[in-house]
C-alpha cells in the first residue's frame, strides 16, 4: 500500500503575493496553474521531481476572488480566519502534503480504522492547454486538516499526472519530514523517501535545492500544538 509524495503546498492570502514570495524566497517564478470552480480556488504550480521524488511538483493556492463561493467549506483549511490572518500577515506558508496513491478507498478506510480522520472522497477536475485533469481527493466536511496538517492528504489521479507537462524549474526537493503522524498509519502509507515520526517538531519541514541555495521551509502548525497562554 505503498504511496508516493504527489505536492506541497503552499497557502498564500493572494495568488500574487505567492508568487512574490516564490520568486523572493525560492528564485523561481512558478509555472502556470489553474482554476478549480468545486472550491473556488486558483493555483500556480513548479515541478520539484527528483528521483526520490518522482513526479513531485509545488503548489501555491489562494482563495480565488473572481469565484463564485463554493458549496462547500474549501481544501487544506484555507477558509479558517486565522490560517488567512497569518497568510496576511507573515506571508505564504507550507500547511501541507498531498500523497498519491492507486488504493484510495482502502487506505482511507485503514486510516479510518486507526482512528484517524482522512475525509471522503471528492470528485474534482480543471482544464489545463494539454486537456482536462482529473482526480478524486479525500476531504473532510469541516475542511480541517488531520494530526496539524502533517498527515497527508491522498489523492488518485484518473488518467494523466500535471507533473508530465511540467518543464524543469530549477527547484529539486531534496528532503521531507513529517512530525505528528501516529506511527501505525506510517507503517500503513509507507510513504516513499519521507522521514515521518509520531514525536514532536513542526508538522511539516521541507528541504529544497534552489537558485539561491538550500532553502528549509516549515509550517506554522506542529506537534504537539502550542500550549494556549495561560489566562
Amino acid at each position: 500500500m505503498n504511496t508516493h509524495l504527489d505536492h506541497l503546498v503552499v497557502a498564500a492570502h493572494s495568488l500574487e503575493q505567492g508568487v512574490a514570495w516564490c520568486e523572493a524566497t525560492l528564485g523561481v517564478t512558478p509555472g502556470p496553474g489553474g482554476r478549480h470552480s468545486l472550491m473556488g480556488t486558483h493555483n500556480r504550480l513548479a515541478k520539484i521531481a527528483t528521483d526520490a521524488f518522482p513526479d513531485a511538483y509545488f503548489e501555491i493556492i489562494a482563495i480565488d476572488p473572481e469565484a463564485a463561493p463554493p458549496r462547500r467549506v474549501r481544501w487544506f483549511g484555507l477558509d479558517d480566519p486565522a490560517l488567512q490572518a497569518r497568510l496576511r500577515e507573515s506571508g505564504p506558508q507550507l500547511i501541507h502534503a498531498v500523497a498519491r496513491t492507486l488504493q484510495l478507498d482502502m487506505q482511507r478506510w485503514a486510516l479510518i480504522t486507526l482512528g484517524l480522520k482522512p475525509g471522503n472522497p471528492v470528485r474534482a477536475g480543471r482544464d489545463t492547454p494539454e486537456g482536462p485533469l482529473a482526480w478524486q481527493i479525500l476531504l473532510r466536511d469541516d475542511g480541517e486538516l488531520d494530526c496539524a496538517g502533517a498527515l497527508p492528504t491522498l489523492i488518485q489521479w484518473e488518467g494523466r499526472h500535471p507533473a508530465q507537462a511540467m518543464p524543469a524549474s530549477g527547484l529539486a526537493l531534496q528532503a521531507l519530514a513529517l512530525h505528528g503522524v501516529p506511527d501505525r498509519a506510517r507503517a500503513l502509507l509507507q510513504l516513499r523517501g519521507v522521514d515521518v515520526h509520531s514525536g514532536p517538531g513542526p508538522a511539516l519541514r521541507a528541504v529544497l535545492a534552489t537558485p539561491l541555495g538550500t532553502v528549509t521551509l516549515e509550517s506554522a502548525t506542529s506537534h504537539p500544538p502550542p500550549e494556549a497562554p495561560a489566562p
